[in-house]
């Protein structure tokens, strides 16, 4: 039988997510009883006005509805260049990392803030 996938992500792009995934590392920032802050770092990105974290994650846990239990996470990028829409799919897997570990596979109402790169999406188990 043929194999008819075809690879649409350039070999490139693929180098740099795995790259960036291996050397992800996170710094907790803040915690209270519903909420956690997390710097993001990643080796090939900065903050543009500090040269630190390349973004945040602020995971926020509802404890008030039973019915329903979502962790709303935010995940802000501050350096510019992950704004750009040309590095869409690596903010991608960059985000879908970041809820992995810092969130699991709990019910989960994410927001990115990338520039062009901007989304929402939702996981459930």
């Amino acid at each position: 039988m043929e194999d008819n996938i075809i690879e649409v992500m350039d070999e490139r792009l693929k180098e740099q997510i795995e790259y960036e995934i291996r050397g992800m590392k996170f710094t907790k920032n803040f915690r209270s009883p519903s909420a956690e802050e997390w710097y993001i770092f990643l080796p090939s990105y900065t903050d543009p006005v500090t040269g630190g974290a390349a973004g945040k994650t602020i995971i926020h846990y509802n404890l008030y509805d039973t019915k329903q239990i979502f962790i709303n996470t935010t995940i802000i990028f501050d350096d510019l260049s992950l704004h750009k829409n040309e590095l869409h799919q690596l903010v991608y897997a960059v985000a879908d990392e970041i809820v992995n570990r810092l969130v699991g596979y709990a019910d989960t109402l994410l927001s990115v803030h990338a520039g062009e790169n901007s989304y929402n999406a939702e996981y459930k188990q």
